[in-house]
């Protein structure tokens, strides 16, 4: 009997401390850039990048292809209930993505819709072009959400 009061003290008193350490985070809480530098191997790092940025409710998966160079991400959305634009969409992620990736050469957003599939494909190269900046220099989230809104007009940002 004494056993089995310990046993449930000491569960108890488990359940407590991890209640305790239990995050409140939203999206907005987390600091995107504590990614900068991660690699497209680092499975944990592009995935927690991917799930804090726009479209994130849609998020249906994502493949790292790291076998050979270019290395590169596809990022999967299940966008039928989506009233966000998949273009804008693209265009924010893949400049996060190519921001603090650092090895990342492209990126392809798979839009699961009602009739059918957008894809947009996007390299580093083509991005960097079009922004006339290394997306490596940036170091923090207002610079780059500030480059983002200057080039959403820009029809030419995607292949």
């Amino acid at each position: 009997m004494r056993q089995m009061v310990k046993l449930v003290l000491f569960s108890l008193l488990i359940l407590i401390f991890l209640s305790g350490c239990h995050s409140n985070a939203t999206a907005t809480d987390v600091d995107l850039f504590q990614y900068k530098n991660s690699y497209v191997g680092d499975n944990s790092a592009v995935v927690n990048t991917v799930i804090h940025l726009q479209g994130a409710q849609h998020f249906s998966g994502i493949e790292l292809k790291t076998k050979e160079e270019p290395y590169g991400i596809v990022v999967n959305y299940a966008w039928s209930e989506s009233e966000l634009n998949e273009k804008e969409v693209a265009i924010n992620n893949a400049s996060y993505l190519f921001t603090l990736i650092q090895n990342v050469d492209w990126v392809t957003f798979n839009f699961e819709m009602h009739d059918g599939k957008e894809v947009y494909e996007m390299t580093r190269e083509n991005l960097q072009e079009r922004y006339e900046k290394e997306l490596s220099e940036i170091d923090n989230e207002d610079e780059l959400n500030e480059l983002i809104q200057e080039s959403l007009g820009d029809e030419h940002l995607l292949n």
